[in-house]
């Protein structure tokens, strides 16, 4: 049998899940955002991803619709 947790506190949880989920779509849209800024004061290629590497952003993402 395993724990589960208090079921008395299951809406805290879930609101914060949700606020954890949020948070993570706009870490996402900075990181984005934070992307396009590098490729676009970048030198060439090679400076952008050396750039976007010493930031820790991925210029391989994924894409979505929001863009």
């Amino acid at each position: 049998m395993s724990w589960t947790g208090n079921p008395t506190h299951a809406a805290e949880n879930g609101r914060f899940a949700a606020a954890q989920a949020e948070q993570a779509v706009v870490h996402d849209l900075q990181n984005r955002r934070a992307a396009r800024v590098v490729a676009g004061r970048s030198l060439d290629a090679v400076d952008c991803a050396e750039m976007l590497a010493m930031l820790g952003l991925d210029a391989n993402g994924e894409r979505t619709a929001e863009q």
